[in-house]
């Protein structure tokens, strides 16, 4: 009887995942696209852009990251490795950032190469309402939206999510 239970606890697990996986237009996010200049994040599927938001970098924007504290937004290849809901930022999404090539540049240069970079919300507080963030850059190097498209994007795009971020 206990086997029985098992099997059925582990087939309602199965299902439950599976029924979780999230689409837009009846299409699953393989990439997030980051374009700087643009300042765009674009969600891609099947190599087209299905969603494009207007995002704020690092207060430093032109040019890759190159050391902890120079307040610019990497430019690479990473992966959306885990999400948090922060108190100062609503919904963030971290990136796998620094990677190999970063963690190599830095070592030769002799300095940190940084962490913590994030995609994630804007500050909505009385004294620093969201629209003061939305048309600024002014992160230490994450990347900024409002929160509105933070919770599309924190809904439409799994862990695991490959991100390119290009000049």
């Amino acid at each position: 009887m206990r086997w029985l239970l098992a099997l059925f606890c582990l087939s309602f697990v199965v299902v439950s995942q599976a029924s979780t996986t999230v689409t837009l237009d009846g299409k699953t996010i393989d990439k997030v696209l980051v374009l700087k200049s643009a300042h765009q994040l674009q969600l891609i599927a099947d190599g087209q852009p299905l969603r494009t938001y207007r995002i704020s970098l690092g207060k430093q924007p032109r040019g890759a990251k190159l050391m902890e504290g120079d307040k610019r937004t990497p430019e690479g290849f990473y992966w959306v490795d885990w999400r948090k809901v922060s108190d100062r930022f609503n919904l963030a999404m971290h990136i796998s950032y620094p990677n190999r090539d970063d963690t190599e540049r830095s070592r030769r240069e002799g300095v940190p190469p940084g962490g913590m970079i994030m995609i994630h919300g804007t500050p909505d507080t009385y004294d620093y309402p969201e629209n003061l963030f939305h048309t600024l850059d002014w992160t230490d190097g994450c990347i900024a939206m409002r929160n509105m498209d933070m919770r599309e994007v924190w809904g439409l795009v799994p862990d695991g999510t490959m991100i390119e971020i290009r000049p």
